[in-house]
C-alpha cells in the first residue's frame, strides 16, 4: 500500500469518527433536554397536586356545607326556627317531657330498650307530650358521621308521620340494629333504610328512601344538632320537664329502669 493511500484511509477514519461524535453529542443534547422538560412536568404535576390537596383540605365537607345552609328544608310535623321544635303526643297533654338523645349513644339505646315502651304508652295515654332534641356529639369524638346521618333519616321519618318517627327511633335503638358506639354503621344510607324496612310506616316507602339517599334533611339535622349544643346539656340521655333535669333522687343519673322512670315522672307531673 502506498503512503498516499494509507494517509487517505487515516483521514477518512478520522472524519467518520468526528461525524459519529457529533451525532452522539446531538443525541446527548436532545436526551438532556427531554430529561429537563420531563422534570419540569413532574414538578408542575407535584405543584398542582399540592395545590389541589390544600384546596380540598380547605373545602368544607358535605356536613360542614349543610351546617351553613340558611334555607333549611324542614320535615313536616315540626315548628319553630328551621323546624327544630319537634313535639310528639296529644295536644291535650298539659306537660312536655324534653328528651335529649344521640342516635349512636349506647346509654340512650339501653334506655329505649328498657323504658321505651313505657314512654310510648304514656304518650298514647296523654300523660305528657315529648319534645325531641337530637345530638351528634359522638361523631365529633371519632370523626364519624353516623349520628348526623341517623338524625337526618329521623327527619325523613318525621316527614312521614310522628308515629313513623317514634317507631323508627325505637328500631334504631333496638338490640337488633343499634351498633357498638365505635362502629359507625349509621353512616350508611343502606343500613338506615334496612332498619326502616322493619317499621310499618316506612317499609318500602319510596319518598322516605329518596330523602335519606338525597340527604334532604341534612341541613335540618345540623340545625337540630346546633340546638342541642346551645342547650347546655352535657350528656345523653337527658330528660327535662318544666326546665328541670329529671334524675334519680340522690344522684345526677337519668332514670334507667321502668320503676325509676315512673317514680321520677310521677313527681314531675305532680301526681
Amino acid at each position: 500500500m502506498s503512503a498516499r493511500n494509507n494517509s487517505a484511509n487515516k483521514a477518512a477514519a478520522r472524519e467518520r469518527l468526528r461525524a459519529e461524535r457529533e451525532k452522539q453529542a446531538k443525541r446527548d443534547k436532545i436526551r438532556k433536554q427531554s430529561i429537563v422538560a420531563g422534570s419540569g412536568v413532574v414538578v408542575l404535576a407535584i405543584a398542582a397536586g399540592v395545590v389541589l390537596l390544600v384546596h380540598n383540605s380547605n373545602k368544607p365537607s358535605g356536613w360542614e356545607a349543610a351546617a351553613k345552609v340558611t334555607n333549611v328544608v324542614a320535615p313536616k310535623n315540626t315548628s319553630g326556627k328551621d323546624g327544630t321544635t319537634v313535639v310528639v303526643g296529644k295536644s291535650s297533654a298539659k306537660k312536655t317531657l324534653t328528651v335529649f338523645e344521640d342516635s349512636r349513644c349506647p346509654i340512650c339505646a339501653q334506655f329505649e330498650q328498657t323504658v321505651g315502651s313505657t314512654v310510648q304508652k304514656d304518650i298514647d295515654a296523654g300523660k305528657f307530650k315529648v319534645q325531641y332534641v337530637g345530638a351528634t356529639f359522638i361523631d365529633n369524638h371519632d370523626n364519624g358521621v353516623g349520628s348526623k346521618n341517623a338524625l337526618s333519616a329521623l327527619g325523613a321519618a318525621l316527614n312521614v308521620s310522628p308515629d313513623a318517627f317514634l317507631h323508627y327511633k325505637s328500631a334504631l335503638y333496638s338490640t337488633k340494629f343499634h351498633p357498638d358506639e365505635n362502629d359507625d354503621k349509621f353512616k350508611n344510607d343502606s343500613y338506615l333504610i334496612k332498619v326502616a324496612d322493619t317499621v310499618p310506616e316506612l317499609k318500602g316507602n319510596a319518598a322516605f328512601q329518596k330523602a335519606v339517599k338525597n340527604g334532604t334533611y341534612d341541613a335540618w339535622a345540623m340545625k337540630m344538632s346546633a340546638k342541642f349544643d346551645k342547650s347546655g346539656v352535657q350528656g345523653t340521655p337527658t330528660f327535662k320537664m318544666d326546665g328541670k333535669t329529671l334524675t334519680v333522687p340522690g344522684t345526677t343519673n337519668p332514670p334507667m329502669t321502668v320503676d325509676q322512670f315512673n317514680s321520677v315522672l310521677s313527681k314531675a307531673l305532680g301526681s
